[in-house]
């Protein structure tokens, strides 16, 4: 084969692996760069030995070169240095999240049917003490006074209805 062929031909094989480095090395773009530097040379060697081989190094440029960024990037955010970058959760801490979340919404349904004192007017939103804590309550039924005795009925979410006690 001819020098030039092979010169122009492991140019282009460089920049698809320059560019394929690029992806999971962060070098601030410098990679990416070089990748296109040594395509384009690669482009002109083979376009010097044959025009019908620099259309094709260039067809493959324009072709490959996108793929592999696509690929690599589908793959990159997948990995440990991608999702930190990305800001992606890991499994651990999104199970880790999922049982926090179930744990605190135990935690509130385990309110329901205390008894508890008013601090603030409920309009239907305000303020009652139960066992000591501070929760932000909304009266199921019309306005509740401040000091008024009231119950849990009901927990949805991050909501807590009462209803006052007789």
């Amino acid at each position: 084969m001819e020098p030039k062929l092979l010169w122009g031909l492991g140019l282009i094989g460089a920049s698809l692996l320059l560019l394929l480095l690029e992806v999971f090395i962060p070098s601030m773009g410098v990679l990416f760069v070089a990748a296109i530097v040594v395509a384009l040379a690669g482009v002109v060697t083979l376009f010097t030995y044959d025009p019908m081989w620099g259309v094709s190094g260039l067809l493959a440029v324009l072709v490959l070169g996108p793929m592999i960024g696509y690929f690599g990037l589908n793959i990159w955010k997948n990995t440990p240095i991608g999702r930190r970058m990305i800001g992606s959760k890991s499994e651990a801490e999104v199970e880790e999240e999922k049982q926090a979340e179930l744990r605190q919404r135990d935690q509130m349904l385990a309110l329901v049917g205390m008894e508890g004192e008013t601090l603030t007017d409920l309009r239907p939103v305000g303020v009652a003490r139960f066992e000591g804590k501070r929760l932000d309550v909304t009266a199921e039924l019309g306005l509740i006074p401040r000091g008024s005795r009231v119950r849990i009925s009901e927990v949805e979410g991050n909501l807590i209805k009462v209803r006052q006690i007789s």
